[in-house]
């Protein structure tokens, strides 16, 4: 029978864990069994005693023939995988290719959850997507509590509040919720892409589309990376539009590479005292000229935020999303109840990004 472990994530700041107790269940009743590390499950609120009623075991999750993280394994944690086993979790095969080298060296699967393709089979699986909403959700919430303004509109005995309004610059999944959760505050909402097709999902929002005359439609559901002129003809376009707006939340992102600056400091000079930019691309950098990763900082009364791991601070949900993501690529990858991915599979060989002889079958 095969083992999946869950070790607790050692990552600063991180509360998430990659299977909750409901999850287990679904796993054990697949023919798989699960051992939990003792406080796995303690950021996200839940007890061992719930692992344990789920049907899984309190112990030693890195000699299980799978362990299915969030974070990606540390060097030590690669240290204690043996040959022959997998790892499942966001690997970051882009941006830190030496995690997957140290797998390959050790003899170790991994599999990049953040690889997953953005097609329809593998809906259930796209971890990225499942995160980035709790992210959109969570920019807006610290766009109110920074804003100066209220985002509904207010009628009151001493007159009339008008409404907040929001700006959201990339509009994937996370921009796409940024924009739904503004509008459920009440905001007057704009959204921004270079991507003209995601038009007609913004305004299903109830938002308005930002048209700048620049276009930038990538492979996979992501934009390209711009050229130069039409980065700065672009950011020419946007600090005029900018300065109108009360609220500005970034999302846009580049697999593979720094996120594009869309906000510069110009613009940001330009808007209203007591505005609030919220840049959820701080891990790459940032959107906005004047983001400091991880920081909130003033800026001509303006503040600029730029949280990171915003799905850690609502570690309940975003884990039982993740769960579920890992859950669905792990029933993908059993033949009889048994771990042994095809990479044949278009799913299996797009987050494949090392592989051992032991598991694998191999494509062809």
């Amino acid at each position: 029978m095969t083992l999946i472990g869950v070790p607790r994530e050692t990552a600063t700041g991180e509360r998430r864990v990659a299977l909750v107790p409901k999850v287990v269940e679904r796993l054990r009743a697949a023919g798989l069994s699960v051992v939990v590390e003792a406080g796995a499950g303690a950021g996200a609120l839940i007890p061992d005693e719930q692992y344990e009623q789920s049907g899984a075991t309190i112990g030693e999750p890195w000699a299980a023939d799978v362990v299915v993280k969030v974070n990606p394994p540390t060097p030590h944690e690669i240290g204690l995988l043996s040959p022959g086993t997998a790892v499942i979790g966001f690997l970051a095969p882009l941006t830190r290719p030496e995690i997957a080298e140290q797998l390959r060296l050790t003899g170790v699967a991994g599999f990049a959850m953040e690889a997953v393709p953005r097609i329809s089979r593998a809906q259930s699986m796209d971890a990225l997507s499942s995160q980035a909403n709790v992210a959109g959700y969570q920019a807006v919430l610290a766009a109110a509590r920074n804003s100066t303004r209220f985002f509904p509109m207010l009628t009151t005995a001493a007159g009339t509040v008008k409404p907040a309004t929001a700006l959201v610059l990339g509009v994937g999944v996370a921009g796409l919720q940024a924009l739904a959760t503004a509008k459920r505050l009440g905001a007057r909402t704009t959204g921004f892409d270079v991507r003209p097709e995601v038009a007609e999902q913004v305004r299903s929002l109830g938002a308005q589309w930002l048209e700048l005359g620049i276009e930038a439609a990538g492979e996979g559901g992501y934009a390209r990376a711009l050229t130069e002129e039409e980065q700065a003809e672009q950011q020419r376009r946007l600090s005029e539009a900018i300065a109108g707006f009360d609220v500005v939340i970034t999302t846009a992102l580049v697999p593979g590479r720094p996120a594009p600056k869309l906000v510069t400091a110009e613009a940001v000079r330009r808007m209203r005292p007591g505005s609030v930019v919220v840049d959820l691309a701080g891990e790459t950098g940032g959107n906005c000229e004047l983001t400091t990763p991880g920081e909130t900082v003033v800026w001509h009364d303006v503040t600029v935020a730029a949280p990171l791991n915003l799905p850690a601070t609502l570690p309940e949900h975003a884990s039982e999303l993740y769960a579920r993501n890992v859950q669905a690529l792990l029933e993908l990858m059993l033949t009889d109840g048994e771990f042994a991915p095809d990479l044949e599979d278009e799913i299996l060989a797009a987050c494949c990004v090392t592989q051992n002889s032991d598991q694998l079958t191999e494509a062809r």
